[in-house]
């Protein structure tokens, strides 16, 4: 039976704005096992890139609790905290955000970089995780010489490289078209298969929601499993 990696308790979040309160959402629970494919989809302005964000310790809620691999990461001093998401958890956003100076492979190295790991150890692990998302023959291309789908396929392995035990993906083919979306889809659930890390995938695409071992909806400042 696969280990609960993150535990995400009663979480709720609300934006003040003068003497105005929104609820963005309240009481949301979510257990994620290591090893499996969540993804959540909602309707625009729901909170699900702020739901993704507080699972991964970026923005604050004002209750609840979320413990990843034993942490409680909203409760760590913001130093730890950053310790943690640089070795526990990988990051995807619909906009890749690759530094343009840099080719692929020195993209995908900075996190191992950042983690003190020394460069030759860390290059060897970013192109074995570019081999893996089907870019070793663009390791040495900067973003602007790569398409949008290789741009994000190399963000993909730049989250991966690092071995985290959740990668947490928001709208992650957001920006593409829709042949070159599948293909990255097809990239993020093989990897999935094969990696043995946990998998959020906050999207609007309801084919790739679909192919997850487990489907969310955010709705009514809640969070609802779909059959």
């Amino acid at each position: 039976m696969n280990d609960v990696i993150l535990n995400a308790e009663n979480l709720s979040k609300t934006y003040r704005t003068g003497p105005d309160e929104v609820v963005v959402w309240a009481n949301v629970n979510l257990q994620v096992m290591s090893g499996e494919t969540i993804s959540i989809i909602g309707a625009s302005g729901s909170g699900k890139s702020t739901l993704l964000n507080a699972l991964g310790g970026l923005d604050a809620i004002d209750s609840g609790e979320v413990n990843l691999a034993g942490h409680l990461i909203h409760g760590l001093p913001e130093i730890e905290r950053t310790q943690l998401r640089n070795r526990d958890l990988g990051f995807v956003y619909q906009f890749h955000h690759l530094l343009p100076e840099f080719s692929a492979l020195e993209n995908v190295m900075m996190p191992l970089l950042i983690r003190g790991e020394k460069s030759k150890l860390a290059r060897q692990s970013a192109l074995a995780c570019l081999t893996q998302v089907g870019l070793k023959d663009r390791a040495e291309h900067k973003p602007a010489e790569l398409s949008g789908g290789e741009r994000q396929r190399v963000a993909i392995a730049r989250a991966l490289v690092g071995k985290p035990k959740v990668v947490l993906l928001d709208e992650p083919t957001g920006n593409l078209d829709q042949q070159t979306a599948q293909q990255v889809e097809d990239v993020l659930l093989d990897l999935a298969d094969t990696v043995g890390m946990a998998f959020v995938i906050v999207t609007h695409d309801e084919a790739l929601a679909g192919r997850a071992n487990r489907r969310y909806k955010l709705s009514d400042r809640t969070l609802i499993e779909l059959d």
